[in-house]
């Protein structure tokens, strides 16, 4: 288009092409000639656009792995026992006897004393080890991942899952055990045979579950002897799958945990996989304490103990360690299981 054009659409119609000027003159702008040098077929393969990576995204935010859950301490609590020198501990029980006689002027009869026992736990130590090098931390920052933090994470975690194990398992060949094994705990209970057979509680209906707690609380009456009460606080450990049945609703359309509630007001339940056993499906019934005195608790000399940062010639490496007594059941006639459900 020529100039003259150009600017009778600027003045008519208010469309602007500023700095254009005709290219060529009229007289060559249609010569094909000029046009006889272009390729007619391409040398490179047809292009379908850019690299694809240039136009992928990396999300930021990771989807990790789930883990179960490490529920040990919520039911049975924690403390430190010593610290990683610490390989034995002797935990004392004192018990009163005596005797009274009737009374006399000059009688010297009866008698009182206290026995003394010490049991015995030994410690476990264990450990785990992070490493990383620079060129693996370098590409696994293109791929925007802070690798040395993810195996920093890794090793609390992995440290974190072995103790939650030993609290309910406690250390093979050694004196520690744990909350599902001590020796001390009294013999589970065999559930009720339920109306649709067997003694699941999946078969059960809500108020044959509540019947199976109502036998566990009487079978802690029995071992305690009324030194706990309904109002007394403790846990109903299980398994998740266990807890579930716990909805199950009765004629009057109340459901079991309702029935808990209202029996035993400082009741709670807790669920750890642990109580899905290769014996059956366990449950527990755990008195905080009696007259004062903690029931147990799971024990740690070190949680856990991040040692120094070793550098190599071009990596670098990190131990990190902890050390565990298993649980400690002080109380094991303020523990009631069953066995089964």
């Amino acid at each position: 288009m020529s100039k003259a054009i150009f600017q009778k659409v600027a003045r008519d119609y208010g469309i602007v092409f500023p700095g254009a000027m005709d290219m060529l003159p009229k007289g060559v702008a249609h010569d094909i000639n000029l046009a006889m040098d272009a390729q007619p077929n391409l040398v490179t393969v047809s292009s379908a656009g850019i690299p694809y990576f240039l136009s992928n995204y990396i999300d930021p935010e990771f989807i990790n792995v789930m883990v179960t859950p490490m529920n040990a301490v919520k039911i049975f609590g924690e403390t430190k026992k010593g610290d990683w020198t610490t390989m034995t501990t002797m935990f004392p029980i004192a018990e009163s006897t005596g005797e009274v006689s009737s009374y006399g002027d000059y009688s010297n009869n009866g008698s009182v004393n206290s026995n003394t026992n010490y049991v015995n736990r030994q410690s476990y130590q264990y450990q785990t080890v992070t490493q990383w090098g620079e060129r693996e931390l370098e590409m696994a920052g293109l791929g925007k991942i802070d690798k040395a933090a993810q195996l920093n994470v890794a090793s609390a975690l992995a440290l974190a899952k072995f103790a939650n194990k030993s609290y309910f398992f406690g250390i093979a060949h050694l004196e520690n055990y744990g909350l599902l094994n001590d020796p001390s705990l009294p013999a589970a209970l065999t559930p009720a045979t339920k109306t649709a057979g067997g003694t699941t509680w999946a078969v059960a209906t809500a108020a044959e579950i509540y019947t199976d707690i109502q036998a566990m609380y009487a079978q802690a009456q029995v071992q305690l002897k009324g030194l706990v009460t309904r109002e007394s606080p403790f846990v109903l450990a299980m398994a998740p799958e266990i807890e579930a049945q716990l909805t199950k609703t009765n004629t009057f359309n109340v459901n079991v945990i309702d029935q808990i509630k209202k029996n035993f007001p400082n009741a709670r339940i807790e669920t750890a996989v642990e109580y899905d056993t290769t014996g059956g499906e366990l449950v527990q019934m755990i008195f905080d304490d009696v007259e004062g005195q903690d029931t147990g608790y799971c024990a740690f000399g070190d949680k856990m103990r991040a040692h120094p940062v070793v550098v190599d010639l071009s990596s670098f490496k990190q131990k990190k360690s902890a050390s565990t007594w298993g649980a400690i059941v002080r109380l094991p006639l303020a523990i009631v299981q069953m066995l089964g459900v």
